[in-house]
């Protein structure tokens, strides 16, 4: 944002809520709403962006992942739609091109959605653990400070342990886990401390996009699970509040 003159770290916390209800109603992956985010984040970093154009990035950052990452991607007239013709397909193409421009076409790259699933696999984690896990790193999306310092790879293994201790599992973070990842807790209580946070303040905050979509059937409602406070020691273990 220290790039940016005439856009917050408010603004693009709604425009990221509006993306995860653009993702529900066209039906569009988490994986393609995380690759999009980069895109915007990515941009940001490099361009300044108008106020007026902040939704058009967002809009073109979509159909770009969308592009990229779905087998069926939704037409650009879609994309228009969805803005309540506030930019025309040309607007969008232009900044389609401008996004790929600026990001020297180096489109392709982890996400923390990816290492969730990947690890949840390799590691056999119930979908309880896994669906909480993707909540609370959805969440982060919303904010770019402070995640933005952390690898994909860290804020999903950060997001996997606090899963754990919110669902009461005594070992947060198995040796299982840290043979599979490379980390340890140490290298995560800082994210985790985060995150912690961050999940706390979801049951307040007036941007609810991502909460009512964990609380559907199919992500077996677990955006109503409670947050569970920690409290961070110097060592290398975290334990819950009292």
């Amino acid at each position: 944002m220290r790039r940016q003159p005439s856009i917050n770290a408010s603004m693009r916390t709604i425009l990221i809520d509006w993306l995860v209800e653009v993702a529900e109603e066209y039906s569009i992956q988490t994986q393609t709403l995380y690759m999009a985010v980069s895109f915007i984040d990515r941009f940001l970093s490099i361009m300044s962006v108008d106020r007026s154009k902040l939704q058009l990035l967002g809009t073109a950052a979509m159909f770009v992942a969308a592009k990229y990452e779905e087998v069926y991607p939704p037409d650009v007239g879609e994309f228009v739609y969805i803005t309540d013709d506030t930019y025309s397909k040309k607007q969008v193409l232009r900044m389609e091109y401008l996004i790929v421009k600026v990001l020297t076409f180096d489109m392709s790259g982890p996400t923390t959605f990816s290492f969730i699933s990947h690890i949840s696999v390799m590691c056999s984690l119930p979908e309880r653990v896994m669906h909480l896990a993707l909540f609370i790193s959805e969440l982060s999306l919303l904010e770019g400070d402070p995640y933005l310092q952390f690898l994909p790879s860290v804020i999903a293994c950060s997001a996997i342990a606090l899963a754990r201790h919110c669902l009461n599992y005594t070992i947060i973070w198995t040796d299982a886990l840290i043979q599979c990842t490379g980390y340890t807790l140490n290298d995560l209580k800082n994210c985790i401390g985060h995150l912690n946070s961050t999940h706390s303040n979801a049951f307040t905050i007036s941007h609810k996009a991502i909460r009512e979509k964990y609380s559907s059937d199919k992500f077996h409602n677990i955006s109503s699970i409670p947050h569970k406070a920690l409290i961070i020691k110097d060592s290398d273990e975290l334990s819950p509040t009292h």
